[in-house]
């Protein structure tokens, strides 16, 4: 990877198909196949890949409950499609051919690799629409659980000193965005510079422990976004004022 910018491989209309995009397709396509294979392979007697599935969902699904209580339901799938994306973006982005596989073209005089395949999270405009969505989707849920004249009462209110803490907490919703997309971005990228930079130095076994270590970034950052929009919504879809607290019905 030379540069912060994805590769442009194609245009359709105005619309710049980049080398990430096209990795996002191909994890997309690929968590949307197991899914239908699951679903139509479910046995009462577990195979071992059903059961490994199982064992995840059940897993993320006891941590959001834990922590969302009677939100949980509502929070969970959004919890599982960002830890289940970025996962599956870290680990194969570090499969042999990401960045390697390609095509020249000149750039100001000189051949330049184009690869087909570039880490999807290692694109800040994919990191950035992930953050965005998290945190629109977090404010969705707290419209929609804790009622509108709730919502508005964090931000909003008659008291100056209230109003104040309202306005510091709409700064940090912006800051959400750039402090979620920034951290996943920065850790993969740099991570995938640095395991290109060292496989081209030292082309056999040299590589390896940066492969695990950057195995283990994939893992630790996919949680760690997961993990912190887990965190957002259960903050804001409990409500602001406790005396007027409804059930959540399910």
């Amino acid at each position: 990877m030379a540069s912060f910018a994805p590769e442009i491989l194609a245009t359709v209309g105005t619309f710049p198909i980049t080398n990430t995009v096209v990795h996002t397709l191909v994890v997309d396509s690929l968590l949307i196949s197991i899914s239908l294979y699951v679903s139509r392979t479910i046995k009462t007697i577990p195979s071992f890949f059903q059961n490994t599935v199982e064992s995840i969902l059940e897993s993320v699904l006891n941590l959001t409950d834990s922590i969302a209580h009677s939100a949980a339901q509502y929070i969970f799938p959004y919890v599982m499609s960002f830890f289940l994306f970025i996962l599956t973006a870290n680990l194969t982005s570090l499969l042999p051919g990401f960045g390697t596989i390609g095509f020249y073209e000149d750039v100001e005089g000189k051949k330049e690799l184009i690869p087909i395949l570039r880490g999807a999270t290692s694109d800040i405009n994919v990191t950035f629409a992930l953050a965005l969505v998290s945190v629109l989707a977090t404010h969705m849920l707290s419209i929609k659980l804790t009622g509108i004249k709730d919502y508005v009462s964090r931000f909003f209110s008659l008291n100056p000193i209230n109003l104040f803490v309202g306005m510091l907490e709409l700064v940090s919703e912006i800051t959400k965005v750039l402090s979620l997309s920034f951290r996943l971005f920065g850790n993969i990228f740099a991570g995938e510079f640095t395991l290109a930079t060292v496989s081209k130095l030292f082309a056999f076994l040299f590589p390896l422990p940066f492969l695990l270590l950057e195995t283990i970034v994939g893992l630790v950052q996919s949680l760690v976004f997961a993990i912190l929009t887990l965190v957002f919504m259960a903050i804001l879809t409990t409500p602001h004022h406790p005396q007027h607290e409804e059930v959540i019905h399910t």
